[in-house]
């Protein structure tokens, strides 16, 4: 089977520039392609980094690497095509010039972005998301050793459905842990948590948005109260600061967004189709 390397590059999550690129690359399923997504390239410093990688590959490689795009700065984009590759921003290009480069016509599939192409890499997925079912909310600390991530966050502040999306789309195997008054009272973490403490990555949120997910809940009671989010949301980014917790405020973001921000901060390999 013939080999491409593939490039991601955006100055934002590049979710985007993945998701067309797919639709794209599965026409071609004679070829086996190695993705490398490259997000938050927002730098002259970044580009010219992007750029090494892309060069370093058309010299080891019998063909180019192909680079799909998505910039919102034009003269990083202009700086970007300095490089040895073969370049796509957006579907500006579609399936003909893909057609030539391959000297193939591409198989006109409908729906094989979301078909089951590749059966062990479905299979991967889902072990990883029964993985993140049963790891939820501070459940099996026992297995930790077998995630690769362990997001940290207060009730509501998007812990679940990130670890999930992880999963589903990257094949991660996260877990999450809920933080409550109890480990707040302490100066050290839990015993899962200090084991594990290389995987842990922290999410934090505005108390006032917290409130309202958390109303939607559960109204009544403490849990609900404006106050009692406050002090939660201020003792949680007290302790990612105490503990050197890398961790990042989830509140204006999707969890698309969220869950990018999370591989590329801690360099997690993931399995973008």
């Amino acid at each position: 089977m013939d080999e491409r390397h593939v490039f991601i590059i955006s100055d934002r999550t590049g979710i985007t520039a993945e998701t067309l690129s797919h639709s794209l690359l599965t026409q071609f399923p004679s070829i086996r392609f190695v993705t490398i997504a490259l997000p938050f390239v927002d730098t002259v410093a970044k580009v010219d980094d992007a750029i090494r990688q892309i060069d370093k590959i058309a010299r080891q490689s019998n063909g180019k690497p192909l680079v799909f795009t998505t910039f919102v700065d034009d003269e990083h984009r202009q700086q970007l095509m300095s490089a040895n590759g073969v370049f796509f921003d957006f579907f500006d290009t579609f399936i003909g010039p893909l057609e030539r480069e391959f000297k193939i016509e591409s198989s006109h599939s409908a729906g094989r972005t979301h078909g089951m192409v590749d059966v062990a890499r479905y299979t991967s997925r889902i072990s990883a998301v029964n993985f993140s079912v049963q790891c939820d909310d501070g459940i099996h600390t026992g297995d930790y050793d077998r995630a690769v991530l362990v997001l940290l966050g207060v009730s509501r502040s998007g812990k679940t459905p990130t670890c999930l999306y992880l999963a589903l789309h990257f094949g991660i195997y996260a877990a999450n842990y809920p933080l409550t008054e109890e480990d707040f009272a302490f100066d050290d973490f839990a015993s899962a948590l200090r084991m594990n403490r290389g995987k842990l990555f922290g999410l934090t949120i505005d108390p006032i948005r917290l409130q309202q997910i958390r109303q939607e809940r559960r109204r009544d009671g403490r849990y609900s109260q404006l106050r009692q989010c406050r002090y939660e949301v201020a003792q949680a980014e007290a302790l990612y600061r105490r503990q050197g917790i890398p961790y990042i405020d989830a509140t204006s973001m999707s969890i698309e967004e969220i869950s990018t921000t999370v591989i590329h901060r801690m360099k997690l390999h993931r399995d973008p189709y």
